[in-house]
């Protein structure tokens, strides 16, 4: 393995997984301008960014142990395909799913490549 693919097989599952708590921080923005007082803004804000710190969690999970990182990314976007299913619109389904999907596989190939190709090309 190059040293090169080394580092790229360890930091870009972590930068999408950072990328991808980012964009699902960015639905707790809509709260602003709807009026709510500032206690009540706080609190919904807190609320929409609870998904954020799941994604975030699960990273830290993923950043010493990829396997379980990509297990519990996989999970997520089953959970998240069998709650949604129905009840909101494909395109926010394949967004989120799908992202999650993205980032189990990505960590899961992490793992796989350190595991068969060593990790002394890393560093």
């Amino acid at each position: 393995m190059t040293r090169s693919f080394g580092w790229f097989r360890v930091w870009v599952p972590r930068a999408c997984a950072l990328c991808f708590a980012a964009f699902l921080a960015l639905f707790a923005v809509d709260v602003l301008g709807t009026g709510l007082g500032f206690w009540a803004s706080l609190g919904v804000i807190a609320l929409h960014l609870v998904p954020a710190a799941i994604v975030l969690a699960v990273l830290a999970l993923a950043w010493r142990r990829e396997i379980a990182g990509g297990i519990v990314y996989l999970a997520l976007a089953a959970g998240y395909l069998i709650m949604a299913a129905g009840r909101v619109h494909w395109s926010a389904i394949a967004a989120i799913s799908g992202s999650l999907t993205v980032l189990g596989v990505l960590f899961f190939a992490s793992w796989w490549s350190g595991r068969h190709g060593g990790m002394a090309a890393t560093g």
